[in-house]
């Protein structure tokens, strides 16, 4: 308990509302009362009744413990985290020692009057310290396991600040070039190159977790390609296909442009001729589709290329949606495809 940190509020406590928590419950408690039985086999004989018994008592504390954390999680998880973690540990030794009293009192009852004071006995204590140690190391597995878990979601939200603040050099070079050649042939031009890299460097900026529109999403590809092709020409052709409603699709910020930034550096520019890229987004079975495709130049320099894009794709998407996700790579002859699919949600 010391080694925890005291933090503003704990969030470690599990949900012990759900069938699956009760379920886990139930068998962790008779594995206990098994364990329980055969360590008093070495005194005595083992017997089913004995383990019956000894597997009722466990089963009500066990029971009627994740009952009360379960109604006070909300306000236990308003505590600070050592505090809440000895707030349990004191809840369970409670119901430990109000079921042992009451236990007590059944078999003395069964077997004949006892006087009061020997409901509380030794046993009721040392059935209190096991509730206690077995409560302060359930209570710290949970915590080691909520700091594995936010240590998980920071390094997964460096990740992904990496790829929402990266935009390539080369990109950066590029559409300088691009402003400086056009500021005295086509001024308007050049403006609207200013505006167009702008607003891909404000999305960059923005949080981690920031979902946008789809449109607003293709409105950075266009931006983006806008730019591209000023430097490219008539080499970059692109095709929409896109058959959702955009303006109510939510997408995590900067999903298809890595992608279309992928395609083009890696399939249009290494061929003299370039090529067409495909933006698809369509529905099947409840779920967004995305994919862009375009020409595979010969070698396997664009799996290469794509290939940290993908991954942290996926671990944003996971983020957001969990395991329902999926980022998949379609490498044909002559064509390169990515398709994503995540949980359609209709906003409005």
């Amino acid at each position: 308990m010391a080694a925890m940190e005291e933090q503003p509020s704990s969030s470690f406590l599990p949900d012990l509302c759900s069938a699956r928590a009760v379920l886990v419950v139930v068998v962790v408690a008779e594995l206990l009362a098994m364990v329980v039985t055969l360590v008093a086999t070495y005194y005595d004989d083992f017997s089913l009744a004995r383990l019956a018994t000894t597997s009722l008592f466990v089963q009500w504390v066990g029971l009627t413990s994740a009952a009360l954390v379960c109604q006070l999680r909300f306000r236990l998880n308003r505590l600070p985290s050592n505090w809440a973690a000895v707030a349990v540990v004191l809840l369970v030794v409670v119901d430990t020692l109000i079921f042992s009293v009451i236990a007590a009192a059944v078999m003395g009852w069964v077997q004949g009057i006892l006087p009061v004071v020997s409901l509380v006995n030794a046993t009721t204590f040392v059935n209190g310290l096991i509730a206690a140690i077995i409560a302060g190391l359930v209570m710290r597995y949970f915590y080691v396991q909520e700091q594995l878990r936010a240590k998980g979601q920071a390094e997964l939200q460096s990740r992904i600040q990496a790829l929402q603040s990266r935009i390539r050099p080369h990109f950066l070079f590029n559409s300088m070039n691009i402003i400086s050649s056009l500021i005295a042939v086509d001024p308007d031009a050049a403006e609207q190159v200013v505006e167009d890299l702008s607003v891909l460097f404000r999305a960059s900026l923005k949080s981690t977790g920031s979902e946008a529109s789809l449109e607003d999403e293709l409105e950075l590809c266009r931006r983006y390609i806008h730019i591209e092709q000023l430097r490219m020409g008539d080499r970059l052709q692109v095709e929409w296909d896109i058959q959702v409603p955009t303006n109510r699709v939510p997408i995590p910020l900067l999903t298809l442009q890595p992608l279309l930034e992928n395609a083009i550096y890696h399939g249009i520019q290494p061929l003299a001729a370039g090529g067409l890229v495909t933006i698809r987004a369509t529905e099947a079975d409840g779920m967004l589709v995305l994919s862009v495709s375009n020409p595979k130049p010969a070698g396997d320099g664009h799996h290469k290329g794509n290939r940290m894009a993908l991954e942290n794709i996926r671990h944003r998407l996971e983020a957001l949606y969990g395991d329902q996700i999926a980022v998949e790579a379609h490498p044909q002859e002559k064509e390169y495809e990515i398709e994503i699919r995540y949980p359609l949600q209709r906003k409005g």
